[in-house]
């Protein structure tokens, strides 16, 4: 058993990408009651704890006031928490999931997330009727926050229009757009300049946080543009890449893209993206028409990623969750391993995601741990700092610092030295909530 394995309880399962989304993106289950603690916010005084300063713990004294983090005593105090000597750190992010996209099994994922120190989470594609029936049940003091890209913008016969339409027929469900189809409601096909300029109000429509959009073996596109036996295996033109950044950028909505290769990784960094939603090699194709060269990185790749300030998500443990040979999910994680440490040594900032639903970002960083790319330290800040940051870049999360928002994790032990003590979860606070689970 590995050590990720022994981190995890064995309690991790898989789930293909089908099954994500014949229930994660068409949400059509019932709901379950929440169980987390809901209170008024209270003055409180954290004492004798050592607070994470994004190098090591150091002995400090913090007060929750006005839900926010403050050294500064006030007046009066509602109730002192004596932390006897644990270790706290500020709540973990899941930069890549689709566990939140509707009422199916929302309310145990939330309770996981919270049980695991998640408090912020990222879902790049769903569905906009789906995201409001659980607007309810996110973003409050006693929930995770959340946002979402709600429909991606793709090509004819790309990713993701085979798992929409597989999920629907697995699931027996009604397909949410008004045609009786998911297209302009799951995803918007965009196949030239023309597509972009006439759907684009339907896109800002959908109200969404950030906008998705779909790169795939770009190195190959003409080839496949037309090929039906592509299908699900292409993305959009990367011309048109530069033109929707542009356009989103102008409405002050990030861009994210799902690529698959080197060539896409270079592709969107042109383009001008904000956020590469996963690594190249992240699942590589194995079939006999693809090649594994196209996947590793260049060093200059790297370093431009760097200057242009893009976030990269990881997604290594798709390849641990699907790939059933052991000789294929050996050459993966070598390609892994050594795009993370390109980016990681050019300075990328790095957030964690698995982009498998049913598992949480607990899944992805245990993972990364067993690469063995990432000290304990390193590993530790991705996850509480870049993480959380790369989510919700405006607000103040991810560090322990006055004027903070007060949300933070109590851990029994200390990560830095074992890394195993990011389950050791004692107390949980989010915006001076205390959580009970």
């Amino acid at each position: 058993m590995s050590e990720s394995e022994n981190l995890n309880d064995g309690n991790l399962p898989r789930r293909s990408f089908l099954a994500s989304a014949a229930v994660a993106i068409l949400g059509l289950a019932l709901e379950s009651k929440a169980s987390v603690h809901q209170s008024s916010a209270k003055t409180y005084e954290f004492l004798n704890g050592r607070w994470f300063d994004g190098r090591r713990f150091q002995k400090s004294k913090f007060y929750s006031v006005g839900r926010v983090l403050t050294t500064r005593k006030p007046a009066s105090i509602d109730h002192v928490f004596d932390l006897a000597g644990k270790y706290v750190v500020p709540p973990f992010g899941d930069a890549h999931n689709h566990s939140l996209s509707g009422p199916f099994n929302v309310d145990s994922m939330i309770r996981q997330y919270l049980k695991d120190g998640i408090f912020y989470v990222k879902n790049p594609a769903n569905t906009q009727r789906d995201t409001n029936l659980i607007k309810g049940k996110i973003n409050k003091p006693d929930s995770v926050d959340a946002i979402f890209a709600n429909g991606p913008l793709a090509a004819s016969g790309g990713h993701p229009l085979e798992l929409y339409d597989k999920g629907a027929a697995l699931a027996k469900a009604k397909k949410p757009g008004p045609d009786g189809s998911f297209e302009n409601s799951a995803y918007y096909i965009v196949d030239n300049e023309s597509d972009l300029q006439k759907k684009w109000p339907m896109i800002m429509a959908d109200r969404s946080d950030f906008i998705k959009t779909e790169l795939l073996y770009s190195e190959e596109f003409e080839k496949r543009r037309d090929d039906p036996s592509y299908h699900g295996y292409k993305g959009l033109d990367s011309k048109l890449l530069p033109l929707i950044v542009a356009k989103a950028h102008e409405n002050n909505l990030g861009v994210a893209c799902h690529i698959e290769t080197a060539a896409d990784f270079r592709n969107v960094l042109t383009a001008g993206v904000d956020e590469i939603a996963h690594m190249p090699g992240y699942y590589p194709d194995f079939s006999p028409r693809a090649n594994l060269s196209w996947f590793p990185i260049t060093k200059q790749d790297a370093a431009l990623a760097a200057r242009k300030k893009v976030d990269v998500v990881t997604t290594t443990y798709v390849s641990q969750a699907e790939l059933t040979k052991p000789d294929e999910l050996k050459q993966a994680r070598a390609i892994q391993a050594g795009n993370l440490r390109l980016l990681h040594k050019a300075g990328v900032k790095l957030a964690i995601g698995p982009d498998i639903y049913g598992v949480t970002s607990l899944a992805e960083t245990m993972n990364l741990y067993d690469l063995k790319v990432f000290d304990n330290l390193t590993l530790l800040k991705m996850w509480c700092e870049a993480t959380p940051e790369a989510i919700f870049p405006n607000r103040k999360i991810g560090h322990l610092k006055e004027g903070y928002e007060c949300s933070f994790l109590v851990l029994s032990g200390d990560p830095i030295q074992d890394f195993a003590n990011v389950r050791k979860i004692e107390m949980r606070i989010k915006q001076g909530e205390i959580l009970s689970m």
